[in-house]
């Protein structure tokens, strides 16, 4: 083994420059797509991770769904032992209906104050200094 390794270094020692920046590039490159082999076999290792995830957290939440239909049911049985069962369901669904108004109305409001998209600061900025490049001065600024 010592004795190969000598050889070896023997060899390059009289190679001529270009034939060592060749083999440097060869190397490189074959390190390089031995690199982004690896990394592209971790992504897809990861990527299937993921997916097994997504899938777990949509399987939890469909379940997560029959479980609120079923409280939901004895909400109205419970409210059944009170009044007529007809009325239990319509109290309940009329409670359910008042909920998803609410949050339907504040939905509303939070992507009326979202919109526009364009962050409002940023546009005046622009404005400004489109005014500036222009040779105007906006109104209410001193310049320095």
């Amino acid at each position: 083994m010592t004795m190969q390794r000598e050889n070896t270094e023997t060899d390059r020692q009289e190679q001529p420059v270009g034939a060592l920046v060749a083999q440097l590039s060869d190397d490189v490159s074959r390190l390089v797509r031995d690199e982004l082999q690896l990394a592209k076999a971790e992504l897809k290792d990861k990527g299937k991770e993921a997916g097994i995830g997504i899938g777990l957290f949509g399987g939890a939440g469909t379940v997560a769904v029959y479980g609120v239909g079923a409280l939901v049911a004895a909400a109205i049985l419970g409210l059944a032992t009170a009044v007529p069962a007809w009325l239990s369901a319509l109290i309940i669904a009329l409670v359910l209906f008042a909920v998803a108004g609410i949050a339907a109305l504040l939905g509303k409001k939070h992507v009326a104050h979202a919109t526009p998209p364009l962050p409002e600061h940023l546009s005046e900025g622009v404005h400004e200094d489109l005014e500036a490049l222009k040779g105007h001065q906006p109104e209410g600024k001193v310049s320095a």
